[in-house]
C-alpha cells in the first residue's frame, strides 16, 4: 500500500472508532465537523430520522461576508456561534460533539468552545 492508501485507512478506523460512540437522537442530536484545507462545516443531525435539523459552512454569503479566510480559528468560531444560534432557534440545547477523525485542537476546539458559548452543551 501506498503511504496515502495507509493514512486513508487510518483516518476511516479513527473516524469509526469515534462514530462508534454517537447515535444522534431527537433528545440529543449529533453536532458533526468536517474540516477541509478552505473551508469548515457543522451540522446537527438526527440519526434516528436520519434528517440534518441545523447547518452552518464559511461558504455561506452571510458567514463569508464576515470573514477574511474560511480555513482559520476565526472562521471556525464563527460558524460554532452561528450554528449555536440557529439550535437555539430551533430549540436544541444537548449535542453530542462528532469530531470524526480530527484532533481535538485547533479549528474543530475553536469551533466547539464558540457552539458552547452560543448555548449548546456536550
Amino acid at each position: 500500500m501506498y503511504a496515502l492508501e495507509i493514512k486513508r485507512v487510518r483516518q476511516v478506523r479513527r473516524q469509526l472508532r469515534v462514530r462508534k460512540r454517537f447515535f444522534g437522537t431527537g433528545e440529543r442530536p449529533r453536532l458533526a465537523v468536517f474540516r477541509s484545507s478552505k473551508h469548515i462545516y457543522a451540522q446537527i443531525v438526527d440519526d434516528s430520522a436520519g434528517r440534518t435539523l441545523v447547518a452552518a459552512s464559511t461558504t455561506e454569503k452571510d458567514v463569508r461576508s464576515q470573514l477574511k479566510s474560511g480555513a482559520n480559528k476565526k472562521a471556525a468560531e464563527t460558524v460554532g456561534k452561528v450554528l449555536g444560534e440557529r439550535a437555539k432557534a430551533k430549540g436544541i440545547a444537548q449535542v453530542a460533539f462528532d469530531r470524526r477523525h480530527y484532533k481535538y485542537h485547533g479549528r474543530v476546539k475553536a469551533l466547539a468552545d464558540a457552539a458552547r458559548q452560543a448555548g449548546l452543551q456536550f
